[in-house]
């Protein structure tokens, strides 16, 4: 070396892009690059190599961290106590069990909360009237931890948040009161189907009601645009951000012509983004969503402004079985939330998609937040992604991605127009489908479920769960109060296809149902016998992968004890297994020589089906399971042929 301080180095060669090229080329044996690019849900291309030329770092068109218009966040100097705002969702139905968890967090390292509210109990807490909400925020302080609605029924929460402005008001100073109203129509319409008296009634409470909400809570937010509906449906990195657009020029419009000014409304909303355990996406795609907010301020003339950004770990990732991984899901979209730069974080607890989060499930949750601030130190740097080659272009990509899809939306008439006519739904139904088919070939893995899932996993802990007697809806008291003289001429129903939220586990896990049923109904697991041919180090590889396939159908796959010798000798093993179906592993060559013998020899001792583990047919062989196949097929007709219901 030059600078003389690595003189053991000296005598290698100066590293090349083009040597680099040329070793690629050679471990991949043909093919380059192109080989091991990937591609996203949108058509991104993730490219295995990113230089300077792809993004030039050294003349950074964004600017800086806290300078206008904020595409590298909205400040240089994060707080190095707080770098975000820890917020912890609570659903328990039960107001005061509620209360309980919300202060207990609270004194262990919560910093907001939000209060998922639904009428019925099934998937938040039961308020419907002032006692109740009451209940759930006793000695809760406003003006210390922001308190947030979370609207799981069916209004857009127009009268809960009219509640809450009722409870801030008891607590006096009402300026200092931080609250997140989060009223959407949009939501509601995205994810019930309907806006009751239409959307513009709809609008023209929304309207009166922020202006009141806004004069009464000035360190408040009133409305949210919230595109999680369109990533728990399904829809990829782009539709979300394009709904995500769409959802907030549709509703500034709409306000608008509801008397509320565009820039009296823009301040007033809390973005709201889904992201999963692709950190890389994750974070490009809320580098990218900075950057089209940007754009539409100024294409509405709207002064800029931070945009005010919460990021919530997607439920869509999380599974029921070996339920533990979902931590490790949350941590690395927990990564990608405050590396990306969020305001507000929320991580789901890792049992919440099969109980009301318990204390374990909380605890875990916001210590994931904590220690990636205390102890990685992910918000002491302000953008500390920026001018990354890699995350640049991809936000830039996404965000060109995303500004299609919001002009394509916008060319349907805007996001209601789109949802009313059912374009929307049918971009994000082809996404889903693609999705979906890639899952079920394990092309895309689920860990835990797919892939490596464990038939004898410890449980997750579940809450103990007494509902109290659920209500009919929300009281409108507070409304009324707030609203006195207000009257809107409700229209006809605006109705469109709602965008119902899946599990991409779920196909899997239907099956793993099925077996754990037929388990509890007989003592046993379904089954299937590994005919290995050939000694152990020819037959593991196809071995394993036939185990660990079955088992993602909660199929238990048994072997013979000792590595059978012969024939004979295997088709002994198949008959004191008990099974009914016989997969025969081996190498290629293997099963090209003794596939159809051993076949044979396995119907002679009962076998009622035969696969085989490859691509290779042979007399006697019904199926075969490979990579690429469509495992949930496959595993589908196994549990037929196994007379599992």
């Amino acid at each position: 070396m030059a600078d003389g301080m690595l003189t053991l180095s000296g005598s290698f060669e100066d590293a090349t892009e083009d040597a680099w090229l040329a070793g690629v080329e050679k471990a991949l044996k043909g093919g380059g690059l192109e080989r091991i690019t990937r591609q996203t849900r949108d058509g991104i291309k993730i490219h295995p190599l990113y230089r300077e030329t792809d993004f030039a770092s050294s003349a950074d068109p964004r600017g800086a961290p806290g300078d206008s218009p904020y595409l590298r966040g909205a400040t240089a100097a994060p707080d190095p106590f707080l770098p975000w705002d820890i917020r912890q969702s609570f659903s328990h139905p039960d107001p005061a069990i509620t209360n309980q968890e919300i202060m207990r967090d609270l004194e262990r390292g919560v910093t907001s909360i939000s209060l998922a509210i639904e009428c019925s109990g099934t998937t938040g807490c039961i308020v419907t009237n002032l006692d109740q909400l009451s209940t759930a925020l006793k000695d809760v302080r406003a003006d210390i931890a922001a308190v947030s609605l979370g609207h799981r029924g069916a209004g857009s929460g127009a009268r809960a948040a009219a509640l809450l402005a009722l409870w801030a008001e008891q607590q006096g100073q009402p300026d200092t009161q931080k609250l997140a109203f989060n009223i959407s129509p949009l939501r509601q319409l995205m994810r019930t189907g309907k806006i009751g008296g239409g959307v513009d009634a709809a609008m023209a409470k929304t309207a009166a009601l922020t202006k009141v909400l806004a004069a009464k809570f000035p360190a408040s937010t009133s409305l949210d645009v919230d595109a999680q509906t369109l990533h728990e449906a399904g829809g990829s990195e782009a539709q979300e951000l394009g709904v995500l657009m769409a959802g907030a020029v549709d509703l500034l419009r709409r306000l608008d012509q509801a008397g509320l000014r565009p820039e009296d409304a823009a301040p007033q909303i809390l973005f709201k983004l889904a992201i999963d355990a692709n950190y890389g996406i994750g974070i490009a795609k809320i580098r990218a969503a900075r950057r089209i907010w940007a754009r539409v301020q100024d294409a509405m003339h709207l002064a800029h402004a931070p945009m005010k950004l919460h990021a919530v770990t997607s439920a869509r990732m999380l599974t029921k079985y070996d339920a533990w991984v979902n931590m490790l899901r949350g941590t690395a979209a927990c990564f990608a939330a405050s590396t990306g730069g969020a305001d507000i974080i929320t991580v789901r607890a890792f049992n919440e998609s099969f109980s009301v989060p318990e204390e374990l499930g909380r605890r875990v949750a916001r210590n994931t937040q904590i220690m990636a601030m205390e102890e990685s130190g992910l918000g002491r740097i302000a953008d500390p992604s920026g001018g990354a080659w890699f995350t640049e272009t991809l936000a830039e990509d996404l965000a060109q991605a995303a500004w299609a899809e919001f002009q394509q939306i916008e060319s349907e008439g805007g996001l209601v127009e789109s949802l009313v006519a059912g374009h929307l739904q049918a971009r994000v139904a082809e996404t889903r489908a693609a999705l979906m088919k890639d899952i079920g070939r394990r092309k895309t893995p689920v860990t835990g479920v797919s892939e490596f899932p464990l038939l004898e996993e410890i449980a997750a802990p579940v809450a103990d769960v007494l509902s109290p007697p659920p209500g009919d809806g929300v009281d409108p008291v507070g409304l009324t109060t707030l609203l006195p003289d207000f009257q809107a001429d409700p229209g006809a129903d605006t109705i469109a296809e709602p965008l119902d939220w899946i599990s991409i586990a779920e196909p899997f896990e239907r099956l793993r149902d099925r077996s754990e049923a037929h388990l509890e109904q007989t003592g046993a697991r379904p089954s299937v016998f590994l005919a290995t041919l050939g000694p152990l180090a020819e037959h593991t590889a196809r071995a394993d992968f036939a185990r660990n396939l079955f088992a993602a159908g909660g199929i238990e796959a048994k072997a013979a004890p000792v590595t059978p010798e012969s024939v004979a000798e295997l088709a002994a093993a198949f008959a004191a297994s008990g099974c009914k179906i016989a997969v025969l592993c081996g190498a290629d060559k293997r099963n090209a020589d003794e596939a159809e013998t051993a076949a044979s020899a396995l119907k002679d001792k009962g076998a009622a089906a035969l696969w085989l583990a490859g691509k290779q047919e042979a007399a006697g062989i019904e199926r075969q399971i490979f990579m690429g196949c469509d495992v949930v097929h496959e595993l589908t007709v196994a549990l037929a042929e196994l007379g599992v219901n």
